[in-house]
């Protein structure tokens, strides 16, 4: 009854996501708390909701901060360096643009963040889309699809640390056989990148663009941006990244603080930080009510029991004569399993079970975490992941109308990941 329940929640809210009939902050509230009242949770349908929300809290204190930062090192023109380069190097040419795009995000998805990694990525070349007209979509295709590449199997990245603890595997035994796959992902990431691009030239055509139509120069009213000051920028950026990664703070604390500096450093006046911070508000809300209504779905389908009803179900479904295939059928299965719950429920409540069926198999269960990081490029379009509304609302698209442009890619991915995985002995068939 309950995985029956679950299973058709999750049918009918994809639905109205990705035809548009909802918004993904009505679908996110309303579908769940209309199938917990059917189901008959209704006296602790609160509780439930309000312990999602919670869970949550630091996810979207993180984004609002995150936001409102980058926000302030856009202003004042901290990436503007960076973008003069790459003019200088692509030259108009939309092949260029796309593997320099996904250059870019490969090497800052290293730091295992999805917010850091759009943020960056999107700030720094969507001036440059939007002025020789290339499709947005590509650059946030190519920017997700790096990120799933290069963090999901990182040790410090959000879905390979949650493997490893929920299965209790070595870290380093856990990743080193997975760094070929992260070679193989990046070139494939490029390859993508190389095709979005030609397909774009053929549009849009070659262009010669001058530097000064792209660049951001910065507020009016902000401190006039001095070597030191840029300096001061990258210093005080670099600072927060390493923190982030360190865990030496909580990853919405150190935004909490960066902000907060990087606004004294950049805009003195009073006046003028509040009109900074009204500037930025609007993104920054959007995406953090976002959050708080993820909470309430992933409250909801964890309070009544529906993810533990719908992973035993399909556990269930894999007869003993395919025990031998496991690690192959984790990893084809954690493309729905994580697109339909959050990376916290599949990996502290399904892989658990999953390794523990797998040892009475013979399988070391450090293959199941191997297995259960590749589906990641599809888990990133889920509705229930925070940085992806972060990324569809820096283009200015809606949610449904990304997902449907970049699933075939991001599945794609997935099935190259598994393929190499398979080839070079990362998991066993």
């Amino acid at each position: 009854m309950l995985a029956t329940l679950g299973f058709t929640m999750i049918i009918v809210f994809t639905y109205l996501i990705m035809s548009n009939r909802l918004s993904p902050i009505v679908a996110l509230i309303t579908v769940p708390i209309i199938f917990a009242l059917f189901g008959g949770f209704v006296s602790n349908l609160g509780d439930m909701m309000l312990d999602g929300m919670k869970q949550v809290s630091s996810t979207a204190a993180l984004l609002l901060f995150a936001i409102l930062y980058f926000g302030v090192m856009i202003d004042a023109g901290l990436f503007d360096p960076f973008i003069r380069r790459l003019l200088t190097v692509v030259n108009g040419d939309p092949v260029k643009i796309a593997m320099g795009t996904a250059a870019l995000a490969l090497a800052v998805a290293l730091d295992g963040d999805g917010t850091t990694t759009y943020m960056i990525t999107v700030s720094a070349l969507l001036p440059l889309y939007l002025k020789i007209g290339m499709n947005p979509l590509i650059l946030a295709t190519i920017a997700m699809l790096s990120l799933s590449v290069m963090s999901g199997m990182t040790p410090w990245g959000g879905p390979a640390t949650r493997a490893i603890v929920a299965t209790g595997v070595d870290p380093s035994k856990f990743f080193v056989p997975l760094i070929p796959l992260m070679i193989i992902g990046a070139i494939w990431v490029l390859l993508v990148a190389y095709f979005l691009g030609k397909k774009e030239r053929n549009r849009v055509g070659l262009q010669k663009i001058s530097i000064d139509h792209v660049i951001h120069t910065g507020e009016k009213d902000v401190v006039k941006p001095t070597l030191l000051r840029w300096w001061t920028n990258l210093v005080l950026t670099a600072a927060v990244m390493v923190v982030l990664v360190k865990g030496i703070w909580p990853p919405s604390v150190i935004f909490i603080l960066g902000f907060a500096i990087a606004l004294m450093i950049n805009f003195p006046k009073n006046k003028v930080q509040k009109e900074i911070i009204m500037k930025h508000a609007g993104n920054a809300l959007i995406v953090t009510a976002l959050v708080f209504a993820a909470g309430v779905f992933t409250g909801i389908l964890s309070g009544t029991g529906m993810v533990t009803a719908m992973s035993n179900a399909l556990i269930s479904l894999i007869p003993d004569s395919l025990g031998s295939q496991l690690p192959l059928i984790v990893a084809i299965t954690s493309m729905p399993f994580t697109f339909v719950m959050s990376n916290d429920a599949y990996y502290f409540g399904v892989l658990p079970v999953l390794a523990e069926t797998a040892t009475s198999f013979g399988i070391d269960p450090i293959e199941i975490a191997r297995a259960s990081v590749l589906g990641q490029p599809v888990h990133l379009l889920s509705p229930l992941v925070a940085s992806t509304f972060l990324l569809v609302g820096m283009i200015s698209k809606e949610l449904g109308e990304y997902q449907k442009y970049a699933f075939i890619g991001c599945f794609l991915t997935s099935i190259v990941l598994i393929l190499a995985a398979v080839i070079t002995g990362a998991i066993s068939v």
